[in-house]
């Protein structure tokens, strides 16, 4: 329902057509979409090095015990994803997008200074260790908030009828944060040897992410706050992510069943298969970095187009084909899999043009679930939740059931919460054009 044309409205009267208005909405996507790619870069690159670090901070003797170790570390940055969903997405509701955001970046470049900076335990013992979880722990807290807070900013200075658009930016520079991630991880293993990788050069790419947090901070401190958050900050609520449980436990469940199947998909697919690839099947490092990033670019292209499909024919189509074909065709594309270039090709790219169909849209639709006064939070906290649960553990569940030579029970595992998800789509509301 339109209102009148008021100011600060985002609905209100010629303001759709109004110039002015359109070239913030661009710069505010711009500023940021490239800051959610920075904060992405360094969370990612944790999931990628920690291999080469592992047996620096938990020296076990026993190399596969290490890398556990070390993905238990990953495991609890997710732990702390709730608080910061929380804390952040609250926080943004309360105080604005704009200084959320900012202090988003701020606990993510903090937490790749530490752990670029820690010594390793043969240096400062039992500390090392400590030091890695309570920087993995700040970062925990950022992603948290971010997710929430950057894809409710998207929203907001979208142009109604672009909001999946702009919304699927999300899921854009967070893959090409991982990009990065994946072409730093090969310029490095072609210049250092294994040693030096092993030595110190583990260390370049946290460095590298605390440099770039820096104009992360740039970033965001310029942006301009959303009109949808102006608008209504005189009406806002003193604790947000109460007021979801106590007013809105329905969107608050959908957002955790939205969920649940993608974030096992997409753990799956960006971090347990490269490494199904090379520590199972004896697929070359190589040709399954190349794979990763042509799937990856390939996802990264797909993500704007099913956006803009999505301003069409909406939400829901979209996610129910993601949810069903996951669901249909996990099994299959890991029995389809060996150390064949074509085949991992195939099934990776697959994968991530069909997790594309709930990247470009999940955003958005959690997003409409929600008032503004809300809006973050809402999405905030269940997401954190469902994330820390089914995605933080899913790097440390494939590989302890791969080294069980359990791998098929993975597998069931991802189809049985993509069928959980898949019933979430179906049962929910269109909400393509609901006013925000």
């Amino acid at each position: 329902m339109a209102s009148a044309a008021t100011p600060g409205r985002p609905h209100g009267g010629a303001l759709p057509r109004d110039r002015s208005r359109r070239t913030p909405s661009r710069r505010g996507l711009v500023a940021a979409s490239l800051g959610n790619a920075l904060e992405w870069f360094d969370w990612n690159a944790y999931a990628v090095f920690s291999v080469y670090f592992a047996d620096r901070f938990f020296p076990s003797g026993e190399p596969g015990t290490a890398q556990l170790q070390a993905l238990l570390v990953f495991a609890v940055g997710f732990l702390f994803r709730p608080l910061g969903g929380v804390l952040l997405a609250g926080f943004a509701d309360k105080h604005g997008r704009r200084s959320a955001l900012t202090l988003s970046v701020f606990f993510m470049a903090g937490g790749s200074v530490l752990i670029a900076g820690t010594p390793t335990y043969d240096d400062i013992g039992v500390v090392a260790p400590v030091l890695l979880v309570v920087a993995r722990a700040a970062q925990g807290l950022s992603t948290g908030g971010e997710f929430a807070a950057a894809t409710t900013y998207l929203v907001e200075v979208a142009p109604p009828r672009h909001r999946a658009f702009y919304s699927s930016f999300a899921y854009v520079t967070a893959m090409l944060g991982l990009l990065a991630v994946t072409l730093v991880d090969m310029l490095l293993t072609t210049v250092l040897s294994h040693d030096d990788l092993v030595a110190w050069g583990w260390r370049v790419p946290f460095a590298c992410g605390a440099l770039i947090g820096v104009y992360g901070l740039y970033l965001r401190r310029g942006l301009d706050e959303t009109e949808a958050y102006l608008a209504n900050r005189d009406r806002g609520v003193r604790r947000p992510t109460w007021e979801v449980l106590r007013r809105h436990p329905t969107s608050g469940l959908r957002v955790v069943g939205f969920t649940t199947g993608a974030t096992i998909a997409y753990y799956m697919f960006v971090v347990y298969l490269p490494s199904y690839a090379r520590n199972t099947l004896g697929a070359d490092t190589r040709v399954v970095q190349w794979t990763a990033i042509i799937a990856q670019l390939a996802m990264i292209g797909a993500l704007p187009l099913l956006g803009a499909l999505s301003d069409r024919v909406g939400r829901k189509p979209l996610l129910v084909v993601f949810a069903a074909g996951y669901a249909v065709g996990i099994g299959p594309a890991v029995a389809l899999l060996d150390d064949s270039p074509w085949t991992l090709g195939v099934v990776m790219t697959a994968g991530m043009l069909l997790f594309a169909c709930y990247g470009a849209v999940g955003p958005i639709a959690m997003a409409e679930m929600f008032p503004t006064q809300v809006r973050t939070a809402g999405i905030g906290a269940p997401y954190s939740v469902t994330v820390a649960l089914f995605g933080g553990t899913a790097p440390y569940l494939s590989v302890a059931l791969a080294e069980a030579g359990k791998t098929y029970l993975f597998t069931a595992y991802v189809m049985v919460l993509c069928l959980i998800s898949l019933v979430a789509y179906a049962t929910a509301r269109e909400t393509r054009g609901v006013p925000l």
